[in-house]
């Protein structure tokens, strides 16, 4: 039986927590910046978990 390969370019973007829960971080923060509030722009920096929709997905695309 074959394997599934590990998407390499969602394992450098995303990680899987203990709970099981996915981690990724916002999009937004690369350019234009001078347009954002420095509200937004500090909410940005942090960290997100994705939907519970979304996380079987990529957990499947980044398993060991």
């Amino acid at each position: 039986m074959g394997k599934i390969k590990t998407h390499k370019a969602s394992a450098k973007r995303f990680s899987v927590t203990g709970s099981g829960k996915v981690k990724c971080n916002h999009s937004q923060h690369r350019h234009n910046l001078g347009l954002k509030t420095q509200k937004r722009k500090r909410n940005l920096r942090k960290g997100t978990t994705l939907s519970e929709s979304f996380a079987p997905i990529y957990r499947t695309l980044i398993q060991k």
